[in-house]
């Protein structure tokens, strides 16, 4: 789960640089990546009961698994004016060893892509 402060800002994010499928709910949104679905709480949406300490907007960190060479995710970052924080650089993730890249939502949650080529 992540939370966001601008729904539009963040929706057209998720949706353009990590390629979500947006799926507007009673109240926000949510972000589906194939069979995966990121839950979003925003402006409007209350985190209880469920979340004891609800997640402050750039409290989270996530990765997402980069299905081609790391460098092509440095230029898709850079062709969508996203600054890469860190890397290229060597790490272990659910899938073995891999390269990884991080970089910032707007709202400054940390995310990464990690590809295993």
């Amino acid at each position: 789960m992540i939370a966001v402060s601008n729904w539009q800002r963040s929706n057209g994010f998720y949706r353009d640089v990590l390629g979500a499928e947006l799926v507007a709910r009673e109240s926000g949104w949510a972000s589906r990546f194939g069979g995966q679905q990121l839950n979003v709480h925003g402006p409007g949406v209350s985190a209880g009961p469920v979340a004891r300490i609800p997640v402050e907007p750039g409290n989270s960190d996530l990765c997402f698994v980069w299905d081609g060479p790391i460098t092509d995710a440095v230029v898709h970052l850079g062709e969508r004016g996203v600054p890469v924080e860190e890397g290229p650089v060597e790490r272990d993730g659910a899938g073995g060893k891999g390269q990884s890249v991080y970089f910032r939502d707007p709202d400054g949650t940390l995310l990464e892509f990690i590809s295993y080529q």
